[in-house]
């Protein structure tokens, strides 16, 4: 009875697993053929390779232009600069804590790097404002410091709690007999750390960074704060940029209702979708050949 109780739990279990699974994949599709169906009603009116090719978002001028150029490379330029900085500081750190650090300071400071993904997002680009942006403007002896570079300083800070956190036990995941066997032939905690445990945690390490760069691009408020706004081509770091995220969050309030321009914020968020959908696809590929090579 026992056993029949037991084999009907877990085929009742099963199934709410499956659903819920479901659900989810169900809703991700939703979004998508939401996003989809408003788009084609853009390309309706602009033809794909203006809307591709075009160096100009301005669509509130007589002409009307709707070249998506600019708010890719002020992502792809703000995002770039994220990652810079956030995966060697978040992977150094994460291997401090888990091989190195005391364990008295690792527990002051684990806490204080997860506090950092409780800070909401609007206080992060307020420092970006009244503390970052001046200070690099006094650096780099320009007039204002809302520019992709405060963007990416800010976005670095906000992925780095993902990022520590993921890398930390991806490297506390890798068995303790492969340090043993480096340290038994001769090499010392330094060589053993990044000639052994690193590579033996590649695979997670790979989706730290993975989850790291999807939070610097769906990030709305810190750059909408922080870089400056300015819909044109930047040349550098120290241009004022607006990023696809939060284009979409300036206009979207104030656009008429099913007009060209409403549905143009449709057809950029499409492609934000596809770029953090292929990022994850590419990133869960790499990460599982590596785990068969690692096997």
């Amino acid at each position: 009875m026992n056993i029949k109780k037991r084999e009907s739990t877990d085929w009742l279990l099963k199934q709410v697993f499956k659903a819920a699974g479901l659900v989810t994949i169900g809703l991700l599709a939703g979004i998508f053929l939401m996003l989809l169906y408003n788009s084609i009603a853009f390309f309706a009116d602009v033809k794909p390779v203006d809307f591709f090719t075009g160096s100009q978002w301005d669509p509130e001028s007589s002409t009307s232009k709707y070249g998506i150029a600019p708010l890719l490379v002020s992502t792809g330029l703000v995002t770039l600069g994220a990652m810079v900085i956030a995966i060697p500081l978040g992977i150094f750190t994460a291997a401090f804590l888990s091989e190195l650090a005391h364990p008295k300071l690792k527990t002051i400071l684990k806490p204080v790097i997860e506090m950092l993904a409780a800070i909401p997002s609007v206080a992060i680009g307020f420092l970006g404002i009244v503390l970052v942006g001046p200070g690099i403007a006094k650096i780099f002896g320009i007039q204002n410091g809302l520019n992709a570079l405060n963007g990416s300083v800010l976005l670095a800070v906000m992925a780095l709690p993902t990022v520590i956190t993921i890398s930390e036990d991806a490297i506390n995941a890798v068995p303790h007999s492969h340090r043993e066997a480096s340290l038994a032939l001769g090499a010392n905690k330094w060589e053993t750390l990044f000639k052994v445990t690193l590579p033996a945690s590649l695979p997670g390490l790979i989706a730290a960074v993975m989850l790291g760069l999807g939070r610097a691009l769906g990030e709305t408020m810190t750059v909408l704060m922080a870089t400056g706004n300015a819909a044109v081509l930047p040349k550098g770091f120290l241009d004022a940029v607006r990023t696809i995220t939060a284009t979409i969050a300036i206009e979207m309030g104030e656009v008429p209702y099913q007009t060209t321009h409403y549905f143009a914020l449709f057809a950029i968020a499409v492609v934000l979708f596809l770029i953090t959908l292929a990022i994850n696809l590419l990133g869960e590929y790499f990460a599982n050949r590596l785990r068969k090579f690692h096997a």
